[in-house]
């Protein structure tokens, strides 16, 4: 039978990551040294892995309320009140202000786009964008429209105003930026919301990296009990009408493979993602919904100071050879291939397979193909070997 024929055309118009292909070259290499991945490299912490394992252990292994456990979603609900002053009875009864745990911050960008879009529909994404963006609106016959934010990588409301249009639903902010590290400052953060309140579009705030935020990188970052938090749009006064926040676990706390994430925002359409879960993921993981109650008493401040140095690291090893833009945060620089090497993203990308280094190219993020992306959550060793070839690399006539 050719199965081929039956496969939807939503399919079909969908390539697989160019991030799996960089995955499936290294695989034949002995010992690749790999900047490629984005996984923090400590481990998930103590505390937070007995939490799991005690509640696998009390059985609490069923289905959960599709919106999350009551305990969670509670010390979900503190945390937006001490983080962005939002008001204290989210996603309870009758609140303007719904949260739902969700199967990753992929899962709640996911069911947002569900809920937003329907054909035709526009979401404006930044370019360069996390690798998922522009597929996961098309999965929902949407349509990616794109900012370029090139060459400093910040989605600006004046990048953004010329590009809304009758069918724009959304706006896509992700900060701190996947694959920049960039940081937007509290001013542009509200421009943006004030932009999107005006033109009656939901702006989503994509904060999977907001506790890895860089003291240096801006002096408005606020400090909190469990460590450093990056600006948002959420912080607001009356922000929770018109954005939703998306945040995770995963990459602050070591446990990506879990999947769990939230999200908070108006409660209608909270109430719409809730429905689009319920017949899709139908709920997270039960005992790791426990486990992540676990987490907000954890401080990873030492693990971003650690990762902090190793920008240092990277911009002084690479900014004296070509243009990288200082990451305020995420683990991520993307660096521009100087311009003498007379390469594309996945040519310098290829070459440096050949010399058992993994890197992921431009072209998988964005639109042009002149820049790649190197992360630095890896072990310091591993991190110099890198810097080594690229620096051999770059110096070439």
């Amino acid at each position: 039978m050719d199965v081929g024929r039956l496969i939807s055309k939503r399919c079909r118009e969908i390539d697989a990551s160019g991030i799996r292909r960089v995955f499936e070259l290294g695989a034949k290499l002995k010992d690749p040294i790999n900047l490629s991945i984005g996984q923090p490299d400590f481990p998930v912490p103590e505390a937070v892995k007995r939490a799991a394992i005690e509640a696998i252990s009390r059985n609490e292994n069923g289905y959960t309320l599709t919106t999350g456990i009551p305990a969670l979603r509670k010390r979900i609900a503190q945390e937006l009140v001490e983080d962005v002053g939002w008001p204290s009875d989210a996603g309870e009864p009758g609140s303007a202000v719904g949260a739902i745990v969700s199967a990753g911050t992929s899962g709640a960008l996911h069911l947002a786009m569900l809920a937003l879009l329907s054909p035709g529909d526009e979401i404006i994404i930044p370019d360069p964008y996390f690798v998922a963006y522009p597929h996961m609106a098309r999965i929902c016959d949407g349509v990616p429209v794109f900012c370029d934010t090139y060459p400093d990588f910040r989605m600006t409301a004046a990048r953004i105003e010329p590009l809304m249009t009758a069918r724009t639903r959304a706006v896509l902010l992700n900060s701190p930026g996947n694959p920049s590290g960039v940081v937007m400052s509290q001013r542009e953060c509200e421009e943006v919301l004030e932009l999107c309140r005006s033109r009656g579009v939901v702006l989503i705030s994509d904060e999977i990296y907001d506790r890895f935020c860089f003291a240096d990188a801006l002096t408005e970052c606020r400090v909190g009990r469990a460590g450093r938090r990056c600006p948002s749009p959420a912080r607001v006064a009356g922000a929770h009408e018109c954005v939703l926040l998306i945040r995770g676990f995963g990459k602050t706390y070591g446990c990506t493979g879990w999947r769990m994430g939230y999200a908070a925002g108006p409660r209608r359409l909270i109430d719409e993602m809730t429905k689009m879960q319920q017949y899709s993921f139908v709920c997270a993981p039960a005992p790791l919904q426990h486990g992540c109650l676990a987490t907000f008493d954890c401080d990873m401040t030492p693990f971003v100071e650690s990762y902090a140095r190793k920008r240092d690291e990277v911009m002084r090893r690479l900014a004296p050879l070509t243009e990288v833009v200082r990451p305020g945060g995420a683990f991520y620089a993307f660096v521009q291939i100087p311009a003498r090497l007379q390469m594309t993203g996945r040519q310098f990308c290829d070459a440096a397979i050949e010399r058992d280094l993994l890197l992921i190219p431009g072209e998988v993020f964005s639109r042009r193909d002149s820049h790649f992306r190197l992360s630095f959550a890896t072990s310091d060793g591993t991190l110099q070997r890198g810097l080594d070839v690229l620096t051999s690399m770059m110096h070439r006539a």
